[in-house]
């Protein structure tokens, strides 16, 4: 099949509500897919929104506001977690807060969550994520900041 097609075919794919397209030309057949997403949601521009984490002396262990922004110290975060349950992230992408610049944070430090509440959203190949509570309870640290990238399986919040 002409590669011309092709990209005919995902431009479709992109411009339309199908999730799935599959053609045959004689012995030859292309089949596109891709995931369901969420009501795609205008794209926010990275903003600088402070970063919020669970207090504590640097001295036990935890992560400094600074250090979790730089990311230097991501092999020994993990072993310094408030307790509860651990958000970790995904896939790789950069994180927002919030569905636009003007909307207020999906979640803000001491506010209880249920499942399915979205926390936040990741941004991976022109893509928005949703990243959805999969327990109840209070967010207790927030690990991450706005327009930040991210890395596979980093933490992102923790809820108690």
């Amino acid at each position: 099949m002409d590669l011309r097609k092709i990209k005919k075919l995902i431009d479709l794919l992109e411009e339309s509500n199908l999730t799935e397209i599959e053609i045959r030309e004689g012995e030859e057949s292309v089949r596109l897919s891709r995931a369901a997403v969420a009501p795609a949601a205008p794209a926010p521009a990275p903003v600088q929104a402070p970063l919020v984490i669970a207090p504590a002396p640097v001295a036990t262990g935890m992560v400094s506001p600074t250090e979790a922004a730089t990311g230097s110290v991501k092999s020994t975060a993990s072993q310094a977690l408030p307790d509860g349950h651990v958000v970790r992230s995904p896939m790789v992408g950069t994180y927002y807060a919030s569905p636009n610049p003007d909307a207020p944070a999906f979640v803000k430090l001491g506010q209880t969550v249920k499942v399915g509440d979205t926390l936040g959203i990741i941004e991976a190949m022109k893509m928005f994520n949703p990243i959805e509570s999969e327990v109840e309870g209070t967010v207790v640290a927030i690990l991450v900041g706005n327009g930040k990238p991210l890395e596979f399986d980093e933490p992102m919040f923790v809820i108690g």
